[in-house]
């Protein structure tokens, strides 16, 4: 890959530009790929200006007598324990004698490339420990990629560049942490590596708020993506729901209503006595409960703000659920991410106008095979519709799933889905049923009008009139 008008490949230049930096010295540690970070550096010249070792302890009883044990090769652990000993070997030797003129670094990645046989999961550990002034503590900046390539050779030159390009965003730009992340794939592209977790810490990134971090991944389309745990903070996904059983219900939650909860606590109940027993005892995988927001939700009021963001995840973990921020707009992009996580089984909670809505055809004419080809792609995924009634706005009567009427000739399409159980409604009180948006009660808030608090839970009421979120001019809840 080569700049047009001076014929050399972009990424060498920035390998090039470090080498020529006199005060930036360090370590590179690579297991798994190969040393495709540090070969950079060599290849372009002058890397006796940066180097001051490299090394890949490919052998897991060599990696361990050096790193200490870890529960897995390719993960966090490993990464950090990569970075701690080689930047504390690196200042033990070396700040006596240079580090008043010296801003020492130690770059660590641990990968697992397409393996010979093939069928492996791809994905690397990235991180990089440095300072940003000299003799001032270290910060961390750490990734999660997935490697998408067919092939390990392409792999691991997709992975060389990412180093690279973390590496010189880090040590030039670490003042701005959100132009560090829109460089990481330059010249290499978002189909070939995806960036599904970020973590800074340390003095150079002080007050930098992970969520946001994680939000402009997002944001920027390097993942389709991102859950954050009960707390809010950023999760893998890959690890967190792997083999798990999801309940995942969607919404716009500004803010998230009690009709919200009520939806998936009575999805819940309908999931669990729907998985059975299994073997092991009739023990069966923790029921993880989701609240998700697309990214064309947090974009309705026509930006993503991050103030906003914030709000909505703030007040969703105040419910103690986990939140998943998407650009899945899509239904069965969001059954097929779910899958490529390894998710054993999923459930998508909804209102009965929203699935109404997932019957309009408009919705799937870049699809070649339009709304069937749609259905297919979910429905193929284990995923299955919990579906919670509604009152007819003009009539007044309750609609179900069982009773909801389609256009005629997608009718059978319909029926098929309810036989099946790939549709299931979800039980109410018909005689209570309300049915209110999170607009409604946003409404309320900004008007003054008292009686939102009955709209939502009390943890949630809680936490908007304490921050002030929405505008709130209530008084406090007795």
């Amino acid at each position: 890959m080569q700049d047009a008008a001076t014929g050399i490949d972009p990424t060498a230049q920035r390998a090039l530009a470090i080498n020529l930096n006199a005060d930036v010295y360090g370590t590179f540690a690579e297991i798994g790929a190969g040393q495709e970070v540090a070969r950079w550096f060599f290849s372009v010249g002058g890397a006796a200006g940066t180097v001051a070792k490299t090394m890949s302890a490919y052998d897991m009883t060599v990696s361990d007598a050096i790193y200490g044990q870890a529960p897995r090769y390719v993960s966090r652990e490993r990464v950090e324990e990569m970075l701690t000993h080689e930047y504390q070997l690196l200042q033990e030797r070396l700040d006596a004698s240079r580090g008043e003129r010296t801003r020492f670094f130690a770059f660590a990645d641990t990968a697992a490339a397409r393996s010979f046989s093939g069928g492996n999961e791809c994905h690397a550990w990235v991180g990089v420990r440095f300072q940003h002034a000299c003799r001032v503590p270290p910060s961390t900046l750490l990734l999660h990629v997935r490697l998408l390539d067919p092939s390990n050779t392409l792999q691991q030159d997709a992975l060389g560049r990412l180093g690279v390009n973390l590496l010189h965003a880090v040590l030039t730009d670490w003042k701005h942490p959100r132009r560090v992340i829109e460089n990481l794939l330059a010249d290499i592209g978002r189909e070939r590596l995806e960036v599904d977790w970020i973590h800074a810490t340390g003095p150079a990134f002080e007050g930098v708020d992970n969520r946001l971090l994680a939000l402009h991944l997002v944001r920027l389309g390097l993942t389709p993506a991102l859950l954050f745990g009960a707390d809010g903070t950023p999760l893998l996904a890959s690890e967190s729901i792997r083999h798990a059983h999801v309940l995942i219900e969607r919404g716009r939650f500004a803010p998230v209503t009690a009709l919200n909860l009520e939806m998936l606590a009575a999805a819940k109940e309908v999931f669990e006595s729907d998985r059975g027993t299994v073997a092991d005892g009739g023990r069966q995988p923790e029921v993880r409960e989701i609240m998700e927001l697309t990214m064309n939700n947090l974009r309705d009021r026509g930006q993503t703000e991050d103030a906003e963001f914030l709000t909505r995840v703030d007040l969703l973990s105040a419910t103690g659920k986990m939140v998943l921020v998407s650009d899945l707009a899509a239904f069965h992009e969001l059954g097929e991410y779910l899958a490529a996580r390894h998710v054993d089984r999923t459930a998508l909670v909804l209102g009965l106008p929203l699935l109404r809505e997932l019957f309009n055809e408009s919705h799937y004419h870049r699809l070649d095979g339009g709304i069937l080809e749609a259905f297919g792609r979910l429905f193929t995924q284990a995923v299955r519709l919990y579906v919670y009634p509604t009152r007819d706005v003009i009539d007044g009567r309750v609609v179900t799933s069982d009773t909801l009427t389609v256009s005629p000739h997608l009718s059978h399409l319909l029926e098929h889905l309810r036989v099946n159980g790939l549709i299931r409604g979800l039980p109410c009180d018909e005689a209570t049923l309300r049915t209110y948006s999170s607009e409604e009660v946003r409404s309320r808030i900004c008007s003054g009008d008292p009686s939102w608090k009955e709209l939502v839970a009390p943890a949630v009421a809680a936490a908007i009139e304490r921050n002030g979120f929405f505008g709130a001019r209530c008084s406090p809840l007795q």
